[in-house]
């Protein structure tokens, strides 16, 4: 990162490392809930009442100083623990960044607050803006709001999906806890600086961090990020770097009859890259009842949620424009251990839901008193992950494996699965090349596989059907190759029975 003109190195590790002694000091006393602070009628407002209140333009953080500048976020409606922010200045010095009403417009519904008193209430977040898609207009790309939850685009993109500081105990009996992000301090860039940094103080029942992020918005965002943790409690299962998105429906699952739109999602599949280079593709799914499956590594190269769809046709809604939504990908910085990728798809009737989660979950409980650090970088992207050469899954598609006409047709349980890639070498095959399929399943029995070349020749077809073993999942893997060398990433897909009831 470019420190010129900004806060220097050695300054902002020294702040850095400020943050992390105030982390290993909470870790170390009894997990204290934040008081109450505001009033009832900022804890009551609605959704409408709240989006009637928008921050001025003209009183951003930085503004005209610069590449960056800072918008804030009222507390109200669901943000209601303020947190506090701290601007740092190209010497280092550290200022409180006050709430104050006048940054705020208070429209309809929501005038009557105009009257309150609201000054030092905290913030509920901030949102930064750079001249990412015009030199004319510093557009709006991260946005840190809502427990330890920020956003990201890129260029030409809108948001989606989001990530989180951390995961702790997701989808476990007892129940998830979610770290909040508290304080942050907002390093100011220099006039021509195309990267700053934003830290952060992360508090839980069972946790206290320091983070460090350094961002530089560009076609592909991207966010280095260092976590130094410290657990008050001993936590089962911690999740590194989660991706949160939503998934209604798409290709695998039933299309819903009252829904115009062939597709209503934010990411269409988890891509993982192991430690021995592989790459994996598991298309996402609304189940019927709350799935969790692991991708178990060594030493992962890297994992993220992928809208693979970039194109309007694929999804037909002049309003979401799902074909924007960014992908996004976590690379750690350094070996990570054996652990999973575990991902998490939760039963949903509303795409106003998220219900998709993945992250690493390491081998290796975190015991109380201890300490780690991690070092990820995460970025935005369109539908190809970086360093991915392979051909991909273009779709999957699956339906009941039975013959039109036929007199005596199978169960409705023995499904026929098509699954297409392009990309890679494959696009440049002749039909006769010996192309095949290697394929297998966890359970049941695995009839008629097939590979073709389709029409226009840039793409591959496998096609299989699957006779389940009763009611017990099926856990498939498929990819292609030619003289025994691989050409494709593996299509991983679980198929549970129970979808069809």
């Amino acid at each position: 990162m470019a420190l010129t003109k900004n806060a220097s190195a050695a300054t902002q590790g020294k702040l850095f490392d400020q943050i992390t002694d105030r982390a290993r000091r909470l870790a170390a006393e009894p997990y204290h809930e934040p008081e109450p602070s505001l009033p009832t009628e900022l804890v009551e407002m609605g959704y409408d009442q709240y989006r009637e209140i928008r921050f001025r333009p003209d009183q951003a953080i930085w503004k005209d100083e610069g590449l960056f500048e800072v918008q804030l976020f009222h507390p109200g409606f669901l943000y209601t623990e303020p947190v506090r922010l701290n601007l740092v200045d190209d010497q280092g010095e550290v200022t409180p960044l006050p709430f104050r009403q006048e940054r705020f417009r208070y429209d309809g519904d929501a005038s009557p607050l105009a009257e309150l008193s609201l000054d030092d209430i905290g913030h509920a977040g901030f949102r930064l803006h750079y001249p990412l898609n015009s030199g004319e207009y510093r557009d709006e790309f991260a946005v840190f709001l809502g427990a330890s939850y920020f956003r990201l685009t890129g260029r030409e993109q809108g948001y989606g999906l989001s990530t989180r500081g951390l995961a702790i105990d997701t989808a476990s009996p007892h129940g998830e806890e979610f770290p909040a992000f508290r304080e942050f301090w907002l390093v100011k860039p220099g006039p021509d600086d195309t990267r700053m940094t934003v830290l952060a103080l992360l508090d839980s029942p069972s946790v206290a961090g320091a983070y460090r992020f350094d961002i530089r918005p560009g076609e592909d965002t991207i966010v280095d990020t260092e976590a130094r943790l410290f657990a008050r409690e001993a936590i089962e299962k911690l999740g590194i770097a989660p991706l949160t998105s939503m998934y209604l429906h798409g290709e695998v699952g039933r299309h819903p009859d009252d829904d115009f739109r062939p597709r209503v999602h934010d990411s269409s599949g988890l891509a993982m890259q192991t430690g021995e280079g592989e790459w994996i593709w598991r298309p996402l799914n609304n189940p019927e009842n709350l799935r969790l499956s692991r991708l178990q590594d060594q030493a992962p190269g890297g994992f993220g949620l992928i809208q693979r769809q970039r194109d309007f046709q694929a999804f037909l809604d002049t309003e979401a424009h799902y074909e924007r939504r960014p992908s996004q990908w976590v690379q750690p910085l350094e070996a990570w251990g054996p652990g999973s990728v575990e991902l998490v798809e939760i039963p949903s009737q509303s795409e106003t839901n998220d219900n998709i989660t993945a992250y690493w979950v390491p081998e290796q409980s975190l015991a109380a008193g201890e300490n780690r650090t991690y070092r990820y970088r995460t970025h935005t992207f369109a539908a190809v992950p970086p360093g991915q050469e392979v051909a991909r899954v273009l779709r999957t598609r699956q339906g009941w494996a039975a013959v039109p006409g036929q007199e005596n047709p199978p169960p409705h349980s023995r499904r026929q699965f098509v699954v297409d890639f392009h990309g890679g070498e494959l696009s440049s095959l002749a039909a006769s090349q010996p192309v095949e399929l290697s394929l297998e399943s966890s359970s049941g029995e695995i009839l008629d596989p097939r590979v073709e070349r389709l029409p226009g020749g840039e793409a591959w077809r496998a096609t299989f059907r699957l006779a389940p073993d009763k009611d017990q999942p099926a856990d498939m893997r498929l990819f292609l190759t030619l003289n025994q060398r691989r050409l494709t990433e593996t299509w991983n897909y679980v198929w549970y029975p129970d979808a069809l009831r």
